[in-house]
C-alpha cells in the first residue's frame, strides 16, 4: 500500500497545531508537527511532504526566512507552502509571502472551508504526480526489460541466422557435388540398368534438397532474412522456363502442362523472378504430384494497373484429387498438410505451401485455394509488380543448345571444392567455353590478371583469400589500370540477405547459389557477359 502523504505544520503554539489539525481532520494524510522554524528545516531534512502550512509570526527566525531556507533543501525546492498570519494582511506582506516562495497566504482566524479546499487541491496535485511518478518510473522499468528483452532476441537471431549461414554451406556444398554430377553421369553413354539407378540416385538428391531448401528458406523468413529483389525480367520467358522444367515431371504420369498467357499482361516487368518461379514451382510440383491423369494449367492473367504497378493473378489448376473444406484450413499452415497420409504416400515437410504464402505477403500479394474433393483444385495467388514502358527483355538462347559465341568465352571459375570445381567446369566446357580454375582468392586474382577472362565465377568461402576480399582487389586493379569491369558472379552454398548484401557491396553482379541447375549456370553467365558487352 502506498504511504500516506504527509503536511508539515508549523507554528510556535501547540494549541494552534491542534487547531490546523482538527481543521484538516478527514483528510488521508499524516501530520508533522514543528514549533519553530529551525525544527521544520530539521524535519524537513529527512521527510518528503506534499504541502507546508507555516505560522508567519514565530520567535527566532519567523516563516519569511524558514521558507527561503527550505527552498535550499533540494526535495523542497518546489514544495507547496501556505503562510497564516493573525496581524499581516496588508498588501506588502502577501507579496513578500509570495515573493519567499509561498503559494498561498490565509489570514487568522483561519475559514475551515477555505483551507479545506485549498489543501485538497494540492493534495490532489500531489497524489497525481505521485502517479505519475510512479508511472514514469515503471514505464522507465518496462523500457529497460523491453531493451534487454530486444538485445537477447537480436542475439538469437544473429546466432540462428549464423548457425543457418553455417548450415546452409555445410550442405549445400556436398549436395552440389552430388546433383552436379549425377546430372553429368546422366549425359554419358549408360546402359539401361545403369541408367535406372541413376535415376533414384538423382530422384532421391533432388528430393532431399527440396527439404533442405525448404527448411533453410522457413528460418529465414521466420529470421526475416529473406529480401525481395526488383530485378527487370521478361515475364513470359520465366513462366515458360518453369514449365519446360517441370514438364518432364508431367510427361512421366503422362499429364499435359499448359500454360495461358493473357495478352493484357505485359511482358517486360520489374519485380523478384526467382521468388515469383520459386511459388509456382510449388504449386505446379504440387498439382502434378496429386493428380493421376488429365492435365495441370498455369495462368497467368491481369487483374489491374494504377499507373506503374500492376496487379497480376497466377492460376495453377489441375483435375486432381481434391480437397476437402476442412483440410483446406490447414494447407498455408507450417508443417500442414491436407492430412497425415499425404506425408506418408507422397513426402514433403509441409512447408511449401507456408513458404508461398509468406513469400506472396513480401510481394504485397495474398494466395488462395478453391477446390473440392474429387474435381481438382486451383491455387491462385496475386502479386504486384511494376511495368515498364521499355522493350521486352531478350532472353538468352535456348539453355538446350551450345551457342558458337561460347568457343571465344574464357570464364575464371574459382572454388576450393575439388569436386565443386569439377561439376561447374565439365557444364561450362560441355557448352563449349574455356575454363580456367583457381583454388583460392589469391589464385583468382593472379589468373585473372594473365588470362584477362570474359567473365568470373567467385566463390565466397575460399581459404588464404575469400571471394569478397578476391572480388575487391580485383575491382580495385581495373580502377588503377583502367579496364573494363568483368562481370564477377558469386556462386555460393551461402544464401542469406546479408551474404548478397556483402556480395553486391564488393561490386560482384550476379548471384547463384549451390546446388545450381547447370542450365541455369550457363543462362546466368550468358546474361552476365551480354549485359557488359
Amino acid at each position: 500500500m502506498a504511504e500516506r502523504p504527509r503536511i508539515l505544520i508549523v507554528d510556535d503554539k501547540l494549541e494552534n497545531l491542534i487547531s490546523l489539525e482538527t481543521v484538516m481532520e478527514g483528510f488521508e494524510v499524516d501530520f508533522v508537527r514543528a514549533l519553530s522554524g529551525n525544527e521544520a528545516l530539521a524535519k524537513a531534512l529527512n521527510n518528503n511532504f506534499a504541502l507546508a502550512i507555516i505560522d508567519i509570526q514565530m520567535p527566532g527566525m519567523d516563516g519569511f526566512e524558514t521558507v527561503e531556507l527550505l527552498r535550499q533543501i533540494k526535495h523542497c525546492e518546489i514544495l507547496p507552502v501556505i503562510f497564516v498570519s493573525a496581524i499581516y494582511k496588508e498588501e506588502f506582506y502577501i507579496i513578500k509571502g509570495i515573493e519567499t516562495g509561498a503559494v498561498d497566504f490565509i489570514s487568522k482566524p483561519i475559514d475551515s472551508r477555505i483551507l479545506r479546499g485549498k489543501v485538497k487541491v494540492f493534495l490532489d496535485l500531489y497524489n497525481q504526480s505521485r502517479e505519475l511518478k510512479s508511472l514514469l518510473e515503471e514505464k522507465q522499468l518496462l523500457n529497460e526489460e523491453l531493451t534487454i528483452a530486444k538485445d537477447k532476441a537480436e542475439s538469437a537471431v544473429r546466432a540462428k541466422s549464423l548457425f543457418l549461414a553455417n548450415m546452409s554451406h555445410e550442405i549445400r556444398t556436398p549436395m552440389n557435388g552430388i546433383v552436379g554430377m549425377a546430372d553429368l553421369l546422366g549425359q554419358t553413354n549408360l546402359d539401361a540398368e545403369q541408367r535406372d539407378y541413376l535415376n533414384i540416385i538423382q530422384i532421391s538428391g533432388k528430393h532431399l534438397l527440396a527439404i533442405i531448401s525448404d527448411i533453410l528458406d522457413f528460418s529465414k523468413i521466420e529470421s526475416f532474412q529473406v529480401e525481395i529483389e526488383q530485378i527487370v525480367f521478361n515475364l513470359r520467358f520465366e513462366m515458360q522456363e518453369v514449365i519446360h522444367l517441370l514438364k518432364t515431371s508431367a510427361a512421366e504420369k503422362k499429364l499435359d502442362l499448359e500454360m495461358e498467357f493473357d495478352d493484357k499482361v505485359p511482358e517486360t516487368v520489374i519485380g523478384d523472378p526467382l521468388r515469383i518461379k520459386q511459388i509456382l514451382t510449388n504449386l505446379i510440383n504440387n498439382a502434378i504430384k496429386f493428380t493421376t491423369k488429365g492435365k495441370v494449367q498455369l495462368s497467368i492473367e491481369f487483374i489491374s494497373q494504377i499507373e506503374q504497378e500492376l496487379t497480376l493473378k497466377f492460376s495453377v489448376t489441375d483435375t486432381g484429387i481434391g480437397i476437402s473444406q476442412e483440410a483446406q484450413s490447414r494447407l498455408f499452415k507450417s508443417f500442414s498438410q491436407a492430412d497425415a497420409s499425404m506425408t506418408r504416400k507422397f513426402g514433403g515437410t509441409g512447408l511449401g505451401l507456408a513458404i508461398s504464402k509468406s513469400l506472396c505477403e513480401l510481394m504485397n500479394g495474398t494466395i488462395g485455394v478453391e477446390s473440392q474433393l474429387g474435381t481438382g483444385s486451383t491455387f491462385w495467388f496475386t502479386i504486384k509488380l511494376i511495368t515498364l514502358n521499355t522493350p521486352a527483355y531478350q532472353q538468352s538462347t535456348s539453355l538446350n543448345q551450345e551457342n558458337e559465341q561460347f568457343k571465344n568465352w574464357n570464364i575464371l571459375l574459382a572454388d576450393d571444392n575439388k569436386i565443386n570445381q569439377k561439376v561447374a567446369a565439365t557444364i561450362l566446357q560441355k557448352a563449349g567455353m574455356q575454363v580456367i580454375l583457381a583454388s583460392n582468392g589469391q589464385e583468382a586474382i593472379d589468373r585473372y590478371i594473365i588470362h584477362q577472362p570474359n567473365a568470373v565465377i567467385m566463390d565466397i568461402q575460399m581459404p588464404e583469400m575469400d571471394g569478397l576480399e578476391a572480388t575487391r582487389q580485383i575491382r580495385k586493379y581495373e580502377l588503377q589500370n583502367h579496364i573494363h569491369a568483368v562481370p564477377i558472379i558469386a556462386m555460393t552454398a551461402n544464401t542469406t540477405v546479408d551474404d548478397k548484401k556483402a556480395c553486391w557491396e564488393v561490386g560482384m553482379n550476379h548471384f547463384i547459389t549451390k546446388p545450381f541447375d547447370g542450365k541455369y549456370l550457363i543462362n546466368i553467365v550468358e546474361r552476365a557477359i551480354k549485359e557488359n558487352q
